[in-house]
């Protein structure tokens, strides 16, 4: 044998602690009669109301869907199928009239703010390299920068940069929407803005125009000094997306923002213009009116089985219309008071009590042998 001792061995062996023995003091709850009954019953008095009341506030909200995928123009013509041919590189322009019926509207004015809203479905915006196509330091300003994963709607085929560059972009919203009442004979716009409709934390923190003075001839110099060219699916440019308001061009311009915030779902709705509330409209839509509206049909849906739909609505406290919570809780509260009253009627007529359960001996009616 070797003179040298053997190495002990490292021992696994946790320590000797309450903490690693798992045998520190617990507290196991014992559900009785007594503490599940009055929980089921609490809960299904509570969820009740709160499901009326969210009911309530809902039912308050007024709302109308239009859909207009399939809208045809003055001749006939649907709008789908006349932009899929093409002059001079753009789609045919499309325009369509759909009346909204007065029993959509209703009897009662429109309180309060309304919005209208572009809604699309089967549109996944949610894809991870549609969400991915972006460049974030491109849309803040700096013109010269490139992301790779805006490929292949980074360049075009003579290697000048889009912008804004990215998937997302180049499939931004097109279509022209205006909401119109009669007076007399004719038809006369409902005077809503685009301003406000985007969230003010993007408009400070994640977009900004690469020039300061954001008139549309400065923009115009910039982007074209920067040698960039608008998406390939765009009919309009950067600086050009806003006739009406100046300041609404460029990288800041309230439409693109609202549609560069990906949905999470692929049916969704956007935000697209509020009621500028005067004159007759100051309170409100009044029920009176006849209203229609009147799209430029852009947008394509019908390649990938979508559709489109134009949404007006108010809002109530606690936002647009949306009855499914209510009845979510008034469901649940329902099931938890009709499981009170049942397992209730099951210990009154079976049931036992602690302390005779806590008596069970050799003898007792309980013990099967």
């Amino acid at each position: 044998m070797s003179g040298t001792e053997a190495t002990p061995q490292k021992s696994k062996e946790p320590k000797d602690s309450k903490f690693q023995q798992q045998v520190l003091p617990a507290w196991q709850p014992i559900l009785t009669a007594g503490t599940v009954l009055p929980t089921f019953f609490v809960i299904g008095v509570a969820f009740i109301p709160i499901g009326v009341m969210l009911m309530y506030f809902s039912n308050q909200v007024k709302e109308v869907i239009v859909d207009y995928t399939d809208c045809a123009n003055a001749a006939g013509d649907v709008c789908s199928k006349v932009i899929e041919s093409y002059v001079d590189g753009f789609p045919n322009k499309c325009t369509c009239d759909l009346e909204i019926g007065a029993e959509d509207i209703g009897d009662v004015d429109w309180e309060g703010q309304v919005f209208l809203y572009y809604g699309l479905t089967n549109f996944y915006q949610n894809h991870r390299r549609y969400v991915k196509s972006r460049d974030d330091k491109q849309l803040f300003g700096d013109l010269s920068s490139t992301n790779e994963d805006c490929n292949p709607f980074l360049r075009n085929n003579a290697s000048q940069v889009y912008a804004p560059s990215g998937a997302i972009a180049n499939s931004f919203f097109n279509d022209s929407i205006v909401l119109q009442y009669q007076s007399a004979d004719k038809w006369v716009d409902v005077k809503v803005t685009g301003r406000g409709i985007a969230w003010e934390s993007d408009k400070q923190y994640k977009f900004k125009n690469p020039v300061e003075n954001g008139s549309p001839a400065a923009l115009q110099k910039a982007f074209e000094d920067a040698g960039t060219v608008k998406p390939m699916d765009w009919q309009k440019n950067i600086w050009d997306l806003d006739k009406d308001d100046p300041e609404n061009n460029g990288f800041l311009n309230e439409d693109l923002i609202v549609w560069m915030r990906t949905a999470a779902l692929p049916n969704f709705r956007k935000l697209y213009r509020k009621l500028v509330k005067e004159g007759e409209f100051e309170t409100g839509l009044p029920s009176t009116n006849k209203y229609r509206l009147h799209i430029k049909y852009n947008f394509k849906v019908v390649q990938f089985s979508g559709t489109k739909s134009v949404i007006m609505s108010t809002t109530s406290l606690l936002g647009g219309k949306n009855p499914f919570l209510g009845i979510a809780y008034i469901v649940v509260g329902c099931i938890c008071f009709l499981m009170g009253i049942i397992f209730l009627f099951i210990h009154l007529r079976f049931g036992k009590t602690t302390q005779e359960m806590m008596n069970i001996g050799p003898r007792s009616q309980y013990n099967s042998n």
